[in-house]
């Protein structure tokens, strides 16, 4: 009996502990590695260079542009003190839209998912804008003379180029970094402003008394503006046919135009989507927002739609 167990007991050994080899055997095939190799992270760090191109979309406004010019020709007269005429000629806003191109550089600071950084831009565009607007006006002063006044007047605008400098702050996810921006900006504008005025009158309170007049010698008919006057017929271009000179206006006087190359300062907010393709090359899309300050009566701000490519170190 005792020969027959020990036999027995060395086999069942034997077996478990081919069993528990097997089994450790299979466990390691079936399950694999008990780790994830990790994923390569992309560090945001770094300074970096590029290039952007894209659709820029420039809307120019024109407020009181023609103002001190006309207020210096009407200073002394008593249309200006009265009527206030220097302020009759305004112009509406203008959009001229193109493409523009540049290149950018900046440097970030990653903290765990955080970056932020600033970045350097410039910009060509290059695009021009113009307006134009006229307007007549009859009145009448406290003195009794009827004015005739007429003014026309052309502006343009031109944002050559322009810069910004600007902060950044990001979200890293992965090889996706988005971010926003804000900072100052400083452009280089060309703009003109040219001025047509014609103005005229005479004293039609003289006129209608001398046409009461039922004795004695009318009295003269003050005016001014005129090529040619007629006492009688003070209208323009009313006198009949045989009756003496016509009443004809003065030609239109132009002021000199005024062309200036302006620089001019602002301030810029955007937002973007970086991706990067490796460690080293990244590519974005980015909206830029830019507004001018007041340069001489005119206003510009531009809105960007571009994609950039850039090498980082």
């Amino acid at each position: 009996m005792r020969t027959v167990t020990v036999p027995v007991l060395v086999a069942l050994g034997l077996f478990g502990l081919s069993a528990a080899q097997a089994a450790d055997l299979d466990y390691g095939v079936l399950r694999g590695p008990e780790y994830e190799p990790a994923v390569p992270l992309i560090d945001w760090s770094g300074i970096y260079f590029g290039a952007h191109a894209g659709y820029t979309s420039a809307s120019h406004s024109y407020g009181g542009v023609f103002q001190p010019a006309l207020a210096d020709y009407f200073r002394r007269t008593v249309i200006e003190s009265e009527f206030n005429v220097s302020s009759l000629l305004t112009t509406g806003s203008r959009r001229v839209d193109g493409t523009s191109f540049g290149a950018f550089a900046g440097y970030n600071f990653q903290f765990d998912e955080t970056v932020l950084g600033f970045e350097v831009d410039y910009t060509r565009f290059g695009k021009q804008s113009s307006s134009y607007n006229d307007i007549a006006r009859l009145m009448t002063t406290s003195s009794g003379m009827l004015e005739s006044v007429y003014v026309a007047g052309t502006s343009t605008t031109k944002i050559e180029d322009y810069g910004t400098i600007r902060g950044r702050a990001g979200y890293a996810m992965g090889n996706f970094l988005p971010f926003v921006t804000g900072g100052f900006a400083i452009g280089r504008a060309n703009i003109t402003d040219a001025v047509t005025v014609q103005n005229y009158g005479y004293n039609q309170t003289t006129y209608l008394a001398n046409q009461q007049l039922t004795s004695g010698s009318p009295a003269y008919v003050t005016n001014h503006g005129y090529a040619a006057f007629n006492q009688n017929y003070p209208g323009n271009r009313s006198t009949p046919a045989g009756q003496g000179v016509q009443t004809v206006p003065s030609a239109p006087t132009a002021l000199a135009a005024v062309a200036k190359t302006k620089t001019v300062g602002g301030i810029t907010l955007g937002a973007g989507l970086e991706y990067a393709l490796t460690q080293n090359l990244l590519l974005r899309a980015e909206y830029q927002y830019v507004l001018f300050n007041d340069f001489d009566g005119h206003k510009a701000n531009l809105n960007t739609v571009r994609g950039g490519a850039a090498v980082k170190f």
